[in-house]
């Protein structure tokens, strides 16, 4: 680890939380649904845990970068992180579409998962990408729940959602197949149980 990534990693943080991106949506040309007022702020809501999650995603990949100790690992981690500034990006604009804004919380979630991150990296490669699998294994079953709360009218959110749930899945197998070590579902059940924390705050701050 030297000065040029520190600078370069506080530089992606600033953007990440900044939103700077190009958003490429999936679903441009897909109308806007006729959605009551009840189901634009719910939609809203679930988005903007989507953005949060995001955010928390790019920390973590960060943080595991940072700390990776083979470089094809390292370059594994950027690659899977490049993606999810598309997904970012996405939930952006689709909370603009919906006259939502992201949640306040997430510097905090940020700095927390980019801690987290690095403490997995440091633990060694094959248990940094055994929590990417885990991470991504957590992230499709919340994706999953979102697709079927989503209004049924609400196509452009959905189809981001699905888009978003694919690459989720691939980053995991990737990870497995890369070497990581397979977690046991006890450990993922108490990061469900800490995830919810994120899901319930950031849906309504």
């Amino acid at each position: 680890m030297n000065v040029d990534d520190l600078i370069g990693v506080f530089d992606r943080s600033l953007r990440t939380l900044a939103g700077v991106g190009t958003p490429a949506t999936p679903a441009p040309d897909v109308p806007e649904g006729d959605l009551t007022d009840p189901e634009r702020a719910h939609a809203a809501g679930l988005m903007r845990v989507n953005h949060t999650g995001e955010v928390c995603a790019q920390a973590l990949y960060e943080g595991q970068a940072l700390t990776a100790r083979r470089g094809e690992v390292r370059e594994a981690l950027e690659e899977a992180a490049a993606e999810e500034v598309d997904h970012l990006a996405w939930c952006r604009q689709r909370l603009d579409e919906l006259d939502a804004r992201p949640s306040v919380l997430d510097p905090l979630f940020y700095a927390a998962s980019f801690l987290v991150g690095a403490a997995a990296g440091a633990l060694g490669d094959r248990v940094s990408l055994g929590f990417v699998e885990a991470t991504e294994d957590q992230v499709v079953r919340h994706l999953d729940r979102h697709l079927a709360e989503l209004p049924a009218d609400d196509a452009r959110s959905r189809a981001i959602v699905e888009e978003m749930r694919a690459d989720e899945a691939r980053h995991g197998v990737n990870a497995l197949r890369a070497g990581g070590r397979t977690f046991p579902e006890g450990v993922k059940q108490a990061m469900t149980a800490v995830s919810r924390i994120m899901t319930e705050t950031t849906y309504r701050i």
